[in-house]
């Protein structure tokens, strides 16, 4: 009896925890997308490039980056959390550091170069790791 209720205690711990990172993964890709589309809104409207954009687009970065800090990696999955984390922050710097001023100094021709480019290719893997930690 004793080893059937520690079986059960095992099997509920671990749908627990396998649901609980899922629930982070498709939280946190879902604040990835918003990210993705407060920045796509200021490249493609040359009127929402002023400050309460520039807020906006910081801030849905800032909170990809605090949900990313406080989550842990899957057992066994501990590579491909490295490489969403790492690809995330280099696809915040290139926005914070590079993107964003090139938006607001409007060379759009030079911004879309690297959206379309560099960052495009971190952001399909970010979001393909938030799928492959999210099973």
């Amino acid at each position: 009896m004793k080893k059937l209720m520690a079986g059960l205690v095992s099997l509920f711990v671990a749908v627990f925890a396998f649901t609980a990172f899922a629930g982070e993964f498709s939280e946190l890709k879902k604040k990835v997308n918003d990210a993705r589309e407060s920045l796509v809104t200021m490249m493609q409207n040359k009127d929402k490039r002023g400050a309460d954009q520039q807020k906006l687009v910081k801030g849905t970065a800032d909170a990809v980056s605090a949900a990313l800090s406080k989550m842990k990696a899957p057992a066994g999955k501990e590579a491909q959390f490295k490489e969403l984390s790492d690809n995330w922050n280099a696809f915040k710097k290139t926005r914070e550091e590079e993107l964003v001023p090139l938006i607001v100094a409007g060379k759009d021709d030079e911004a879309k170069k690297i959206a379309t480019g560099v960052q495009k290719e971190r952001l399909k893997k970010v979001l393909d790791n938030c799928d492959a930690l999210d099973k």
